[in-house]
């Protein structure tokens, strides 16, 4: 009885950081690949630089000039401050008249946080995959967008520490490589899921699989 109260207490005192580990809130776009980077940049911009870095990846439809800022409170309750949060909604309208679409926000938690970086940078690092011409799915685009931009934030704010992070995307061939890998395993993930995995399981139970 006394060990499994001490369990208990154990697991009553643990949960809520198990609760606010993971870097992403919300998770409509980020294929595996994508999102177990992303936990992998933010477990170590918190472990090196004390500060947090959240995900909010959308398909939710926003309407023009809607509040972003806002929106992010909602996620306050699964944040850990201090923290920086980057929100990207792709179907976000921009403007009626264009019906462009495609919003990126990083929201601070305090004003100190937000001198640790440079919001334009994050915004184009973000957006740059996603606007260029290329034979890759939007999808993959969405996801290797919202990886270069939170990578970008963490190099940021662990340079105005005086830190380097070992995990985020460099501007050399190991940035494309890791840009292709993400591509490349989402691919094989769909594929493997919607094809391979009906088709071998026809093969191995016959047609009542």
């Amino acid at each position: 009885m006394i060990k499994a109260k001490a369990r208990f207490a154990l697991l009553a005192l643990l949960l809520p950081l198990l609760l606010n580990a993971t870097s992403i809130l919300k998770n409509d776009i980020l294929n595996e690949p994508a999102s177990k980077y992303i936990e992998e940049m933010g477990t170590e911009l918190f472990e090196k630089t004390g500060i947090h870095g959240y995900v909010i990846a959308t398909n939710e439809h926003f309407p023009e000039r809607f509040n972003l800022v806002a929106y992010s409170k909602k996620y306050d309750n699964n944040a850990s401050k201090p923290y920086v949060m980057l929100i990207f909604a792709p179907n976000a309208l921009i403007t009626k008249k264009s019906q462009k679409r495609g919003r990126v926000a990083i929201i601070p938690s305090s004003p100190q946080i937000a001198s640790m970086y440079d919001k334009g940078d994050i915004m184009d690092a973000t957006i740059d995959v996603i606007a260029s011409v290329d034979k890759n799915k939007i999808e993959d685009k969405h996801a290797i967008g919202v990886v270069q931009g939170f990578s970008e934030m963490a190099d940021q704010i662990a340079h105005a520490k005086g830190i380097a992070l070992d995990s985020t995307i460099k501007e050399t061939r190991q940035g494309i490589w890791v840009v292709q890998v993400i591509v490349l395993i989402g691919a094989a993930l769909v594929l493997w899921m919607f094809i391979f995995r009906p088709l071998y399981r026809r093969i191995r139970y016959g047609k009542e699989a």
